[in-house]
């Protein structure tokens, strides 16, 4: 089995590493960190302008069709420099719709995902940290054609900047997923040690929700 980079997958890694080093050196990571965001939104949108926010969703959707190989490529290097973007997040949200989204969701939010229009997250931890299923107690309810969540999310990736949330709640006793905006919660940054991805506490107090 070849794990070597194919010649266009190396065009690609050196491609963005200098891209990277010149955006994103580390007197800049250093001050956005300070900020209340926390995240560099000219970086983002430079992203997002470079295609790789599209690389690992279909052309379907808006999206360049790669592999996960060039995916992981642009997060080793964005993890070289340190890059203060949520990447990591939105690209988890995006996999959550491929998976278990039907055709109107996808079409929906996959291209504002894959464009960088907006941030994506997924909230799955409560306060006490775990990610089992057992653990989930974010609690959705019935609400006319949709559903309202309640209960508390922690350590979510970006949460407090995040435009679109795909959380975890227990549903009539299973657990199941649903997309929330971000403008129906109410989401603190927390202090974290590793201030280059931040992290929130996202409180759903009857925050409406689709499954």
């Amino acid at each position: 089995m070849d794990f070597t980079y194919s010649e266009e997958q190396e065009m690609l890694r050196e491609g963005a590493r200098r891209f990277l080093a010149e955006k994103s050196p580390l007197d800049r990571v250093r001050e956005i960190v300070e900020t209340a965001d926390g995240y560099d939104a000219e970086l983002w949108g430079a992203i997002g302008e470079q295609g790789w926010t599209a690389m690992h969703i279909p052309e379907q959707y808006g999206g360049a069709g790669f592999s996960y190989a060039e995916t992981a490529i642009l997060l080793h290097e964005m993890g070289r420099v340190l890059a203060p973007v949520p990447f990591l997040s939105s690209l988890l949200a995006a996999e959550a719709i491929l998976a278990g989204g039907d055709d109107a969701q996808k079409a929906e939010w996959l291209p504002k995902l894959a464009s960088g229009e907006i941030i994506g997250t997924v909230a799955v931890a409560e306060p006490a940290g775990d990610w089992d299923e057992a653990s989930v107690a974010v609690a959705a309810s019935r609400d006319g054609d949709g559903f309202s969540l309640s209960g508390t999310k922690s350590f979510v990736t970006a949460g407090h900047v995040a435009d679109l949330l795909v959380v975890a709640a227990r549903l009539e006793g299973e657990v199941a997923l649903f997309l929330v905006g971000g403008d129906a919660v109410s989401a603190t940054k927390l202090v974290t040690l590793d201030t280059t991805r931040s992290q929130a506490t996202v409180e759903l107090a009857g925050a409406a929700a689709v499954r």
